[in-house]
């Protein structure tokens, strides 16, 4: 039985797009099989490159010990002058609010920041889609906050489609548009003016 099924969807750029459904949905299945960790049985996937993939726990995916290694960390795999390297470091660092972080190490960030130094790893590879897994499941509501906004400025500044698996509703009124899934399927599809209109109606 097929766990994913006519699943169709399109994310505007420098649009953040929200993804939900109950547990068991595919979810996650279908943000992984866009980020290309699953190789669907058939049909088939188009997604713009280049494109990143943010996991749910930022300690999956940080690997270095500083802010600024950690970011520039990815940038090794491209032909870049160490200029070219420094200046999409602070451009992402910026994006995402962690430029005063630079040098710190990264044991001594809290789970929101590093989440943050994640994301900019992300964008200082030039992504134009971004793939967030259910960022905030293990921060404090301060941080929550802080993560979501981090995610609208950068996809705004750099023109980025963002896509963003979660459960929590009330992160809803960050989004500018929403997908709502059930049992494998996209049951519905969301703007700005009608997620509005669902969350006055809660």
């Amino acid at each position: 039985m097929p766990i994913l099924r006519n699943c169709e969807l399109r994310v505007p750029e420098g649009q953040l797009w929200m993804l939900l459904g109950p547990n068991g949905s595919g979810k996650s299945t279908l943000l992984k099989i866009l980020a290309g960790l699953l190789n669907p049985t058939c049909g088939t996937v188009y997604v713009d490159r280049p494109k990143s993939f943010v996991f749910q726990n930022p300690d999956h995916q940080i690997v270095m010990p500083t802010v600024e290694a950690d970011v520039a960390f990815g940038l090794g795999k491209f032909n870049l002058t160490a200029e070219e390297v420094q200046n999409r470091v602070s451009k992402a660092l910026d994006s995402v609010g962690m430029s005063r972080y630079l040098k710190r190490p990264v044991q001594t960030l809290s789970g929101g920041q590093k989440q943050r130094v994640a994301i900019a790893g992300a964008l200082a590879e030039s992504c134009k889609v971004l793939l967030l897994d259910e960022l905030t499941t293990f921060l404090d509501e301060k941080d929550q906050v802080g993560v979501i906004k981090a995610v609208k400025n950068s996809v705004a500044t750099e023109q980025v489609a963002a896509l963003w698996v979660t459960h929590r509703l009330d992160e809803l009124k960050y989004a500018d548009g929403a997908f709502c899934m059930e049992d494998g399927r996209i049951v519905m599809q969301m703007d700005g003016s009608s997620i509005a209109n669902f969350l006055r109606n809660r």
